[in-house]
């Protein structure tokens, strides 16, 4: 049996290989200084570049994780490999055949499980494209040519198809010389009755590529009705593939996200070709799971990105809900970057493909220079979900959308779209949501720095992470007699409590949402729920008795409790006039709010507007303005 891999042909394989070509492969590197060259580490996450190159030594060292080695040192960490294993796949890179100590080098003997699975995918994927061209596969070319995609597009991303038979691949990748047990691990065979037997059938098969370029896995596209199976189906997880940690297409725009400074990131295995077909080559997609951490950490060796140099990431998605949604949950991600995200939909809801498809080259380049900032899509939708022609609506719409704008990490661009959301809420009050997003963000960084780097960083060894504080919780609605709104409020339901004569039929005819104050619309609920004040004027001496035994709850009773028992504010016996005086006030302060609310609205709308829409709004608004006019100067006689 063949031994170790002589010494001096391991010495060869290192001297071939430039240490930054073969780092420069994962990580992208800038000018470090004094001959060396640095990068974001690929071993451990970090903010600004810690991670050094010396290309005349053949070495690298992490200044932040403590990591180091030569050439191979690096393939074996950061791919998981045997020593080996990474001699072995580095050697035919440089064109050196490998000697064994004992005697000669016998294929498939002495090679890691690494390399064998990698070699099958090799074969596999040199079979499917093959097969592309046979008469069985013409579904598939239809298939690709529907969607644009000519035969020389198909042989650049190496599209293959697998026929629809059950031990094809199986039985040529066997007469090579692989196990069974080799062809299961691999992936490109499933277990059958009888054995392994092919995974992939009847579909167009994409290769998907590790950064280096090596076949770590497939997928297949199902294209008959009678295929019961998923449209999109993957390699399974294997020692090759893992789904979160590859990005289709990652090889061949690796070179443009460094170069550019931007990633493209789309949705499917044809978004990625037509991107790259029409001149945006640093388009990359998942493969058949969500853009997450993993990916990131690819993106971010690539991009160079750091706190100091900030690259731009611009997702594609589908206009639809699910799209949306997707846009959203990448918008969680967003603080693991430095840099800009964006995202671009095209008008229609078109995929990339789509779009090339029907408008051609020129609409996907356009798509892609013209993105909309992540964070502003993520606020217009938050807003966009709640009706904002209420004050429950605009109030549920902030509460959604004023942590989105809080985490924004650059606070010049963080006050700036305080004061448009507060526009696209239609609150006049830009420092009221300015004041509530400062207050956010300062919550969110103190979090962040209680528990950690926001990078997810490690912590210095033997050092305890404070307890994470959460934002304070909304207190429960405090009363407050010195505000004056509040005060008009209360002391009208003092006198509907305790004199309802005086004050009865005409606050029946008040709505409840005339009590802007929730607690004090809640007392209000309960004398509707009792009959009214004219029921209450009715029968005086059990009055109180009745609105405590309607209240929905003890919070509710004891303020009835309060407010029959309170002296009203007044150093005349109440009467009319007063009554008077406070039903005119609440009135007031009513319409105030639906003024400031149609104002808000017309705002909304802008100039562009719907002509009848803003026409209805400001009838209403000329309305309200004559009938607050006549409030001043007639008193309860306008009521």
């Amino acid at each position: 049996m063949a031994g170790r891999i002589k010494d001096e042909d391991v010495q060869a394989v290192k001297v071939a290989l430039r240490i930054d070509a073969v780092v420069g492969e994962y990580v992208q590197l800038a000018n470090g200084g004094g001959g060396q060259l640095k990068g974001l580490c690929p071993f451990h996450d970090e903010k600004s570049a810690s991670f050094y190159v010396n290309p005349a030594k053949g070495v690298f060292n992490c200044f932040g994780c403590q990591e180091s080695g030569d050439t191979i040192g690096f393939v074996m960490k950061i791919e998981h490999l045997s020593f080996v294993e990474t001699v072995e796949r580095l050697a035919p890179q440089v064109g050196i055949t490998l000697r064994y100590e004992g005697g000669s080098y016998v294929p498939g003997r002495q090679q890691g499980e690494r390399t064998r699975l990698l070699e099958i995918n090799k074969l596999a994927s040199t079979w499917f494209q093959e097969q592309l061209n046979s008469p069985e596969a013409e579904i598939g070319r239809r298939f690709l040519k529907e969607r644009g995609f000519e035969r020389e597009a198909a042989a650049h991303f190496s599209v293959g198809y697998a026929p629809g038979g059950f031990e094809n691949l199986t039985r040529l990748l066997r007469g090579k010389g692989y196990t069974d047990r080799e062809l299961l691990l691999s992936g490109i065979c499933s277990e059958g009755r009888r054995g392994p037997m092919d995974r992939f059938r009847a579909r167009l098969i994409w290769p998907i590529r590790d950064l280096t370029g090596e076949v770590v896995g497939f997928g297949a596209r199902r294209l008959r009705e009678d295929d019961n199976g998923p449209k999109y189906l993957n390699t399974p997880e294997t020692p090759l593939y893992k789904k979160s940690h590859v990005l289709y297409g990652i090889e061949l725009a690796k070179k443009e996200i460094a170069r550019s400074g931007r990633a493209v990131v789309v949705e499917g295995y044809t978004d990625v070709m037509a991107c790259h077909l029409a001149g945006v080559p640093s388009a990359v997609a998942t493969c058949g799971t969500a853009f997450g951490e993993d990916h990131i950490k690819i993106l971010r060796r690539l991009l160079m990105d750091t706190s100091a140099w900030k690259g731009e990431v611009v997702f594609t998605f589908d206009g639809d809900a699910a799209g949306q949604k997707a846009a959203l949950r990448a918008f969680e991600d967003d603080q693991k970057f430095a840099a800009r995200t964006s995202i671009a939909v095209s008008p229609g809801g078109m995929d990339p493909c789509e779009l090339r498809l029907a408008e051609g080259d020129d609409a996907v380049r356009n798509l892609i220079e013209h993105p909309v900032p992540l964070f502003e899509f993520a606020i217009k939708a938050a807003v966009g979900s709640h009706n904002l022609d209420t004050a429950e609506g605009r109030a549920a719409a902030l509460d959604q959308s004023a942590p989105i704008v809080a985490r924004i990490k650059d606070r010049s661009i963080q006050h700036e779209y305080a004061v448009r959301l507060a526009g696209l809420l239609g609150i006049l009050d830009e420092q009221f949501v300015v004041r509530r997003v400062g207050q956010l963000a300062r919550w969110e960084a103190a979090r962040r720095d209680a528990g950690g780097n926001a990078q997810g960083g490690p912590q210095r060894r033997g050092v305890q992470p404070a307890p994470v504080q959460a934002a304070p919780q909304r207190p429960a609605y405090r009363l407050d007699p010195r505000n004056p709104a509040q005060f008009v409020e209360r002391e009208l339901l003092k006198l509907a409590l305790q004199f309802p004569a005086l004050v009865a039929p005409m606050l029946d005819h008040f709505g409840v949402d005339e009590f802007a104050t929730p607690p004090y619309a809640s007392v209000r609920e309960a004398v509707v729920a009792g009959g009214g004040v004219t029921t209450g004027a009715q029968a005086a001496d059990v009055w109180v008795d009745v609105l405590r035994e309607v209240a929905p709850d003890d919070g509710v009773r004891g303020l009835i409790t309060e407010l029959a028992v309170e002296p009203v504010r007044t150093r005349r016996a109440p009467d009319a006039v007063y009554a008077g005086e406070f039903l005119v006030r609440l009135r007031l302060q009513a319409v105030a709010r639906r003024v400031a609310a149609c104002r808000g609205q017309l705002q909304r709308l802008g100039t562009n507007g719907d002509p009848e829409q803003l026409a209805a709004v400001q009838g209403e608004l000329w309305a309200l303005q004559q009938y607050e006019g006549a409030l001043r100067s007639r008193g309860a006689a306008a009521l």
